[in-house]
């Protein structure tokens, strides 16, 4: 459904809380195994995680607060795991049990259980405070955005990332985008409703970015042949041999390869099919 009045896209009727669980599967979080197909995978995803890493660490360094940084539905906890690597002390939320015992058992962060709105942690300890998508996820995302203001320092970071519903993935391919995730996303914002958003959360902008190495060909391969997606394959249990997955995994990669010029010029244009920001305090 689309507001008549601020264009906000939303999924409506919404599934029952009680109902989501059957949505995140215990595949949703991945977790790598010992084989070929999932050591490439990962050396992928160190990959295209590059580019988040710089995002957030020009964002503490022009910060310059000590404290943590707390990524908010971290999953397998790989971000925060590179993140370590280079000095920063991290956090992960989660809301998902299997989520956080990935986390720690495969990438030996720290991570919570729960939500971010009861977060067990002190105010004003966090120097930034990450949310990789998540907001489309949430039935209330001004209260996460209002908690995540409460942890920070007072030249603390927010960095936020959704799928952006101006962008030309969704005008062309319309409901085969994968930035719709219906039942998951709850929300699709457009990068006006997401300043708004922040606004009456109490931050201001600071940088914009609309391209994501991870997100950006990776989506827009998915939104075109669904089929080869792993994570989806992974969710929906289709059995393969070793040998068939990582055929599977080598076409997808090459798709993948196949969109990036398309994602890199739309993200030229201000329509790249996700948003990040980086925004501090009023």
């Amino acid at each position: 459904m689309r507001c008549g009045r601020c264009r906000l896209i939303r999924l409506d009727p919404k599934p029952e809380p009680a109902d989501l669980r059957q949505y995140y599967p215990d595949t949703y979080w991945y977790a790598p195994q010992d084989t070929l197909a999932d050591r490439l995978e990962e050396f992928y995803r160190r990959l295209v995680l590059q580019d988040h890493v710089r995002f957030v660490r020009r964002a503490l360094e022009e910060a310059g607060e000590p404290g943590w940084l707390l990524d908010v539905g971290c999953g397998g906890g790989l971000f925060l795991r590179m993140m370590a690597e280079r000095g920063v002390a991290v956090l992960g939320l989660d809301f998902s049990l299997d989520a956080a015992i990935i986390a720690g058992r495969v990438n030996g962060v720290p991570v919570a259980c729960g939500t971010l709105s009861h977060a067990p942690f002190p105010p004003g300890s966090c120097a930034a405070v990450t949310m990789f998508h998540v907001l489309e996820h949430l039935y209330d995302p001004m209260s996460y955005l209002e908690a995540a203001r409460a942890l920070l320092k007072p030249e603390g970071r927010l960095i936020v990332q959704v799928p952006n519903a101006s962008c030309w993935q969704f005008l062309l391919l319309g409901e085969n985008w994968s930035g719709l995730d219906v039942p998951r996303h709850l929300y699709d914002f457009r990068p006006r409703d997401l300043e708004i958003l922040l606004d009456e959360a109490g931050f201001e902008i600071l940088r914009t970015k609309h391209f994501s190495l991870r997100d950006n060909p990776a989506g827009m391969a998915t939104s075109l042949a669904p089929w080869l997606d792993p994570m989806a394959r992974r969710m929906r249990g289709v059995a393969e041999t070793p040998a068939r997955k990582l055929c599977k995994d080598l076409a997808y990669f090459c798709l993948v390869a196949a969109c990036l010029p398309c994602t890199v010029l739309e993200a030229a244009c201000r329509a790249g099919s996700t948003i990040m920001v980086e925004a501090r305090k009023k």
